[in-house]
Protein backbone atom coordinates (compact mmCIF):
# COMPACT_ATOMS: atom_id res chain seq x y z
CA UNK A 1 0.00 0.00 0.00
CA UNK A 2 1.28 3.45 -0.88
CA UNK A 3 0.94 6.57 1.18
CA UNK A 4 -2.64 7.30 2.09
CA UNK A 5 -3.90 10.61 3.39
CA UNK A 6 -7.21 10.59 5.20
CA UNK A 7 -8.73 14.05 5.14
CA UNK A 8 -11.17 15.23 7.80
CA UNK A 9 -14.00 14.78 5.26
CA UNK A 10 -12.89 11.22 4.41
CA UNK A 11 -12.64 10.37 8.12
CA UNK A 12 -16.15 11.77 8.64
CA UNK A 13 -17.49 9.62 5.79
CA UNK A 14 -15.79 6.47 7.10
CA UNK A 15 -17.07 7.13 10.63
CA UNK A 16 -20.58 7.67 9.27
CA UNK A 17 -20.48 4.22 7.65
CA UNK A 18 -19.38 2.64 10.94
CA UNK A 19 -22.10 4.53 12.83
CA UNK A 20 -24.84 3.61 10.36
CA UNK A 21 -23.89 -0.02 9.79
CA UNK A 22 -22.40 -1.18 13.09
CA UNK A 23 -23.20 1.17 15.96
CA UNK A 24 -26.83 1.20 14.81
CA UNK A 25 -27.14 -2.52 15.65
CA UNK A 26 -25.62 -2.06 19.10
CA UNK A 27 -21.90 -2.56 18.48
CA UNK A 28 -19.97 -0.80 21.26
CA UNK A 29 -16.85 0.15 19.32
CA UNK A 30 -15.64 -0.13 15.72
CA UNK A 31 -12.10 0.74 14.66
CA UNK A 32 -10.78 0.69 11.11
CA UNK A 33 -7.02 0.18 11.08
CA UNK A 34 -4.34 -0.47 8.51
CA UNK A 35 -2.28 -3.65 8.57
CA UNK A 36 0.51 -1.85 10.43
CA UNK A 37 -1.85 -1.10 13.32
CA UNK A 38 -2.50 2.59 12.65
CA UNK A 39 -6.00 3.82 13.48
CA UNK A 40 -7.74 5.18 10.39
CA UNK A 41 -11.03 5.99 12.14
CA UNK A 42 -12.97 4.85 15.20
CA UNK A 43 -16.61 5.07 16.19
CA UNK A 44 -18.47 4.28 19.36
CA UNK A 45 -17.62 4.22 23.01
CA UNK A 46 -13.86 4.70 23.25
CA UNK A 47 -13.97 5.73 26.92
CA UNK A 48 -11.46 3.69 28.84
CA UNK A 49 -10.18 1.96 25.68
CA UNK A 50 -6.69 2.72 24.43
CA UNK A 51 -7.54 2.50 20.72
CA UNK A 52 -3.91 2.97 19.68
CA UNK A 53 -2.79 -0.07 21.69
CA UNK A 54 -5.85 -2.07 20.60
CA UNK A 55 -5.08 -1.31 16.95
CA UNK A 56 -1.43 -2.30 17.29
CA UNK A 57 -2.31 -5.54 19.06
CA UNK A 58 -5.05 -6.34 16.54
CA UNK A 59 -2.59 -5.95 13.67
CA UNK A 60 -0.05 -8.13 15.49
CA UNK A 61 -2.78 -10.70 16.13
CA UNK A 62 -3.56 -10.80 12.41
CA UNK A 63 0.14 -11.12 11.61
CA UNK A 64 0.57 -14.06 13.96
CA UNK A 65 -2.58 -15.70 12.66
CA UNK A 66 -1.35 -15.34 9.07
CA UNK A 67 1.71 -17.36 10.02
CA UNK A 68 -0.48 -20.01 11.68
CA UNK A 69 -2.55 -20.17 8.48
CA UNK A 70 0.59 -20.77 6.43
CA UNK A 71 1.66 -23.58 8.77
CA UNK A 72 -1.72 -25.20 8.13
CA UNK A 73 -1.49 -24.72 4.38
CA UNK A 74 -4.04 -21.90 4.27
CA UNK A 75 -3.40 -18.64 2.46
CA UNK A 76 -4.90 -16.57 5.25
CA UNK A 77 -7.61 -16.45 7.90
CA UNK A 78 -9.67 -13.37 7.09
CA UNK A 79 -11.83 -13.37 10.24
CA UNK A 80 -10.88 -13.69 13.91
CA UNK A 81 -13.25 -13.77 16.86
CA UNK A 82 -12.64 -13.77 20.61
CA UNK A 83 -15.36 -14.21 23.21
CA UNK A 84 -14.99 -12.68 26.65
CA UNK A 85 -17.14 -12.62 29.76
CA UNK A 86 -18.69 -9.24 28.98
CA UNK A 87 -17.29 -8.19 25.60
CA UNK A 88 -16.58 -9.96 22.36
CA UNK A 89 -14.25 -8.83 19.61
CA UNK A 90 -14.46 -9.55 15.92
CA UNK A 91 -11.61 -8.80 13.52
CA UNK A 92 -12.16 -8.85 9.78
CA UNK A 93 -9.76 -8.20 6.95
CA UNK A 94 -11.07 -5.42 4.72
CA UNK A 95 -9.41 -5.73 1.33
CA UNK A 96 -5.69 -6.40 1.40
CA UNK A 97 -4.59 -3.51 3.60
CA UNK A 98 -7.16 -2.91 6.33
CA UNK A 99 -8.70 -4.58 9.38
CA UNK A 100 -12.02 -3.75 10.98
CA UNK A 101 -12.08 -4.30 14.75
CA UNK A 102 -15.57 -4.60 16.22
CA UNK A 103 -16.33 -4.82 19.96
CA UNK A 104 -19.79 -5.95 21.08
CA UNK A 105 -21.63 -7.65 23.94
CA UNK A 106 -23.59 -10.91 23.97
CA UNK A 107 -26.74 -8.86 23.35
CA UNK A 108 -25.66 -8.66 19.69
CA UNK A 109 -25.58 -11.99 17.81
CA UNK A 110 -22.21 -12.83 16.23
CA UNK A 111 -23.99 -13.70 12.98
CA UNK A 112 -25.45 -10.20 12.76
CA UNK A 113 -22.02 -8.64 13.33
CA UNK A 114 -20.47 -10.87 10.65
CA UNK A 115 -23.26 -10.02 8.21
CA UNK A 116 -22.95 -6.26 8.76
CA UNK A 117 -19.15 -6.35 8.53
CA UNK A 118 -19.34 -8.23 5.23
CA UNK A 119 -21.90 -5.69 3.95
CA UNK A 120 -19.83 -2.69 5.00
CA UNK A 121 -16.48 -3.96 3.68
CA UNK A 122 -16.91 -2.81 0.08
CA UNK A 123 -18.37 0.52 1.11
CA UNK A 124 -15.29 1.21 3.24
CA UNK A 125 -12.93 0.10 0.47
CA UNK A 126 -14.69 2.34 -2.04
CA UNK A 127 -14.29 5.35 0.27
CA UNK A 128 -10.64 4.53 0.95
CA UNK A 129 -9.90 4.23 -2.76
CA UNK A 130 -11.33 7.67 -3.59
CA UNK A 131 -8.84 10.47 -3.98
Amino acid sequence: MGTMIVTDEKARQLKEVLDRQLLAIGVSLAILIDEAGNVIVSAGNVNGVDTTSLAALAAANFGATAQIAKLLGEEDFSILYHKGKKDNIHFSKIGMDFILVTVFTDDIPLGLVRLRVSQVAQELLDLLAEN
